[in-house]
């Protein structure tokens, strides 16, 4: 690796270029300014995002030859002007929309890290101040590099959960196992789905109660339906765009989160369903600083630790990239830095 001294080295991608469009570039470090900070990039972690980055396919706007991967962790290097309550050294990652520090989502609170903003595929990332959120002590870089987009996205998703309440999470993607997880610390009962066999025994070891195969099942909402004794989940994380089915899982006034399709595929919804289900549906767009911190909160109180998959070397980010696409992975695909 180049010394960091002279040199920082750096994947920059334009949206849409897929990912033979990574590639490696080398600049003299930049020192942070007004309201910045420098951070030693230890671990980046990819999202579901990073691919509809890459493929061009991404909701919101990104700029050419940007750094991509909002998600990463690392030690503060440098603090420019202006910044306060934060010294070189201290271990840190960073949430996603830094302006969004609580409270609701709004159109001026959107720029995000590896979009608008450059992200955490680099040696040395450069991110606003406002955007820092310290690592529970008990984890490494890499699993709190994990952390900014799937958590925060399921912690979100889980907004309101009480104790008791039955949660069904739709595959076993990064943002349903740390559901699967939090539901648990919170005092759920958790049903999970999956399409692959061999993936059931591992989601019961992480505490799911139930597993439903909907490859072998395809009426499988009348199967949770069952399971709950007529009555439905109770809350839903939907990750996989299976609305109608889950609409047909959900309790009367029960609350599906939305959270998108890693298919690709976006079928038409009846809204006769969503009248029928007497029940909430909202979409979920990551999560604000503070929800990230009570997360992490909670993560520190139970010692809670995120599923890793595989960690690639720096210099394979593109096969990590391809990994993560084709693989399925059960758990997150980390970069590691240095």
């Amino acid at each position: 690796m180049t010394d960091l001294e002279t040199v920082v080295e750096s994947y920059v991608l334009t949206s849409g270029a897929g990912i033979e469009g990574l590639s490696l570039r080398s600049a003299p470090p930049r020192d942070p300014g007004p309201g910045e900070v420098a951070i030693t990039v230890h671990a980046a972690s990819l999202s579901y995002r990073e691919l509809l980055v890459a493929r061009g396919t991404y909701v919101l706007p990104v700029k050419p030859d940007v750094i991509p991967v909002s998600d990463g962790a690392g030690e503060v290097a440098a603090v420019g002007p202006g910044v306060s309550g934060v010294e070189v050294g201290d271990r840190v990652t960073a949430t996603l929309f830094p302006l969004w520090q609580q409270g609701p989502l709004a159109a001026e609170l959107l720029p995000q890290l590896g979009g608008t903003l450059d992200g955490f595929l680099t040696q040395r990332a450069i991110v606003p101040a406002s955007a820092l959120v310290a690592i529970p002590a008990h984890l490494s870089y890499a699993e709190a590099a994990t952390l900014p987009c799937a958590a925060v996205t399921a912690w979100n998703a889980l907004t309101g959960l009480h104790s008791g309440q039955t949660v069904l999470v739709t595959g076993s993607g990064g943002v349903s196992l740390f559901a699967l997880q939090f539901a648990k610390l919170l005092g759920a009962r958790v049903i999970a789905t999956t399409g692959r066999r061999e993936k059931e025994p591992r989601l019961r070891a992480l505490g799911a109660d139930e597993v439903v195969n909907y490859a072998d099942d395809h009426e499988w909402p009348s199967t949770v339906r069952a399971l709950t004794g007529g009555r439905g989940a109770d809350r839903i994380v939907d990750t996989a765009g299976t609305l109608e089915q889950s609409l047909r899982s959900v309790a009367v006034d029960g609350h599906v989160a939305f959270v998108g399709a890693l298919s690709g595929a976006w079928s038409p919804l009846d809204p006769r369903l969503l009248f029928a289900a007497a029940a909430t549906l909202r979409a979920v767009a990551v999560g604000s600083r503070a929800q990230f911190v009570e997360m992490n909160e909670t993560i520190a109180a139970h010692a809670m630790r995120p599923v890793i998959d595989r960690v690639f070397p720096f210099d394979e980010a593109a096969e990590a990239y391809r990994y993560y696409e084709s693989a399925s992975p059960l758990g997150k695909v980390v970069i590691a830095v240095r």
